[in-house]
Order: C-alpha cells, then structure tokens, then sequence
C-alpha cells in the first residue's frame, strides 16, 4: 500500500465519522461540505438523483430540521476509493419518532471528498417507535 492509498484511507474514515456525527450534531452545510462539487445522491437506490449542493443541502435540511435526531454507526469497510457503513438514524418531531438502519455506500475523490452516495433501504424499513 502507498502513502498516497493510506493517506486516502485515512481521510475516507475520518469522513464517514464526521458525516455520522454530523447527522446528530451538524448542520445541511456541514454535511454537504463533506461532498465534491459535482457529487450524486440517491438516497435511497431508486429515488432521483440530487446533483447540486443546494438539492443536498434541501435533502438533508429534512434530517437536520428534526427536534431529535441521533446517529450511531454500526459498522464500516473501507476498500480504495469506496466506504460501506450501516447506521442507525432515530428521527423525532411532534411527539412522533421514527427509526431506520441504512447501509450507505459513499465512492470517493482523491481528495478525499464524497463523489458519490448511494443508501441501501426501501420504505418498509423506517419504523415509527
């Protein structure tokens, strides 16, 4: 393995922790800035594309706008340019709270930005708890 490949490494853990922590502590902006310019969302596998920062920013207002939000990662790989990680996220507003554990696969650039993420789970999966 190279420097260059660790240093990669390195930046693409680093990332998927911040982009975890941010989903319970953060703001849209700071979790958009974890993606390169012209990255893709499709969250989850089907739904359209969002290719713009002001579509992730809208995208992930919707998380962040929650009066209760936590996120806990369950487990991640990492292998070259690619992370897949499972997480719990439990959502909460109006007395009502929901739950869904995704799995995420985030493809990312040399400089260690998000190019691509695209979620693994379908509607059957977010519950109400």
């Amino acid at each position: 393995m190279t420097v260059e490949q660790g240093t990669l490494s390195e930046q693409i853990n680093a990332t998927v922790d911040a982009y975890v922590e941010l989903l319970t502590n953060g703001t849209a902006e700071q979790i958009a800035d974890l993606y390169a310019a012209n990255a893709t969302v499709e969250d989850p596998i089907g739904a359209e594309l969002r290719t713009t920062r002001e579509q992730l920013i809208e995208f992930y207002s919707v998380i962040t706008g929650m009066d209760e939000r936590s996120a806990t990662l369950k487990w991640k790989k990492i292998a070259g340019d690619t992370a897949v990680f499972e997480f719990t996220l439990v959502t909460g507003t109006s007395g009502m709270k929901f739950e869904i554990t995704p799995i995420d696969i985030m493809v990312f650039d040399a400089d260690g930005k998000v190019s691509s993420m695209r979620a693994v789970w379908e509607q059957s999966d977010l519950k109400q708890i």
